[in-house]
């Protein structure tokens, strides 16, 4: 499993945008997450799945509601992954107003999250391998906080967590 320390595993993720107007896609487009996190200062948050329950009425409103304050704490992207194809994470950046804001990546096949070993098996639920719930932040693709939860947790991979680390 990934640690504070270990660099970002090579992972490709997949990015669904729209040009604003006309409805047209210019997605979905790969995400290469080595050179997309090189130089920067990334706010990662990881969940289950799209649209479920605690995903969207905490998890992803809660790094919306905060982007300009980690912004200011010197976090250049705030990423959401999750194991849904980016057709899905689309349609939830739309729900969620993420625009600007959040990048909602998909890891449709479950790669990055097996290879940073941060995956949850809820086939017994009928979802397969997914993303487990955690957040981390990453300087120039190297891990300096890590926040894994529990299961059918969410108390330590909230926005504001990852925003005091981003501060200290």
């Amino acid at each position: 499993m990934i640690k504070v320390g270990d660099t970002l595993p090579s992972a490709t993720l997949m990015e669904y945008s729209e040009v604003e107007g006309n409805g047209c896609s210019i997605g979905p487009n790969p995400v290469d997450v080595s050179k997309a996190a090189a130089g920067k200062t990334i706010a990662i948050f990881g969940l289950p799945g799209a649209f479920t329950p605690t995903c969207s009425a905490k998890h992803v409103p809660g790094y919306v509601e905060k982007a300009g304050d980690l912004k200011a704490a010197g976090v250049d992207e705030i990423w959401c992954v999750s194991v849904n194809d980016a057709f899905v994470m689309g349609a939830w950046a739309r729900d969620q107003k993420t625009g600007g804001k959040v990048r909602m990546l998909a890891d449709g096949s479950a790669d990055f999250a097996k290879a940073t070993g941060l995956t949850l098996d809820l086939t017994g639920k009928g979802m397969g391998v997914r993303s487990n719930r955690y957040s981390m932040l990453v300087k120039d693709g190297k891990v300096k906080a890590l926040n894994i939860e529990g299961p059918g947790k969410f108390e330590v991979s909230d926005a504001a967590t990852l925003l005091a680390q981003a501060k200290g």
